[in-house]
């Protein structure tokens, strides 16, 4: 598994995939929440508050996390390499997993750099505010569990077609339905209770900064489920 990861962050940054992908993700918040005007602009705000931030990262990683993921499985099918992979003495969960954890890792690095969010907001506290850490550490957490749950959809969809652009459609839908599709469906439907199904409900707990474990539960339950599904789809390829 630890080879495999290695082997897929290598990939990564062999290419201009990895760059790319901390540069986007950290230009595209930096401009929103810094520079351009608007809602999410921080210091036009006043206010020493990260809650843009916390917004804009899940949309963001709606469209980038499928980009990372779309070449896991399709390519090696396209290529036929996935017959060379699977004759590895390697367990079909190890090879999931090492991919799994190799985009993980990406999508960390391109996180990391952002910590320094908060220590640059010290300076737009008011007189008699108080910097709440609590729930920026929260959002920090959920933001990892979300960054797993989108990773698995992901690369459950490039095991299903050697195609990667359909991959990326797939997973950029199967995103959007299970963190924004089912919080619409719950407002138009008398079924409050299927809220409970989406992201959105559980990243929206944690952020407050509260670490609730039936929350930790759903997402790493959610990432799973996913990452069963791909190994089910990688043992069909086999036979």
């Amino acid at each position: 598994m630890i080879a495999i990861s290695l082997r897929e962050i290598k990939a990564f940054f062999g290419s201009p995939i990895g760059y790319l992908v901390i540069g986007v993700f950290l230009v595209i918040n930096g401009l929103f929440l810094w520079v351009f005007d608007g809602t999410y602009n921080i210091p036009q705000s006043g206010f020493a508050d990260l809650s843009p931030f916390f917004f804009l990262a899940p949309w963001v990683f709606v469209f980038l996390l499928p980009a990372v993921t779309m070449r896991s499985f399709s390519e090696e099918i396209k290529q036929g390499t996935i017959e060379l992979l699977l004759t590895k003495p390697l367990s079909v969960w190890s090879i999931v997993l090492g991919k799994f954890f190799g985009v993980l890792i990406l999508t960390l690095l391109a996180i990391l750099p952002t910590i320094v969010y908060p220590w640059v907001l010290q300076d737009y506290l008011l007189d008699g505010q108080v910097f709440d850490l609590g729930s920026v550490i929260g959002s920090y957490i959920g933001l990892v569990f979300l960054s797993g749950a989108y990773a698995s959809i992901g690369i459950f969809a490039s095991s299903l077609t050697n195609n990667q652009v359909i991959s990326f459609i797939i997973a950029v839908l199967g995103c959007l339905f299970f963190s924004y599709g089912i919080t619409v469906l719950q407002s138009v439907s008398a079924l409050h209770w299927i809220g409970q199904f989406g992201i959105n409900a559980h990243f929206n707990s944690i952020s407050k900064g509260v670490i609730d474990t039936r929350d930790i539960i759903y997402f790493l339950s959610f990432t799973v489920l996913f990452l069963s599904f791909t190994v089910f789809r990688i043992n069909q390829l086999r036979k």
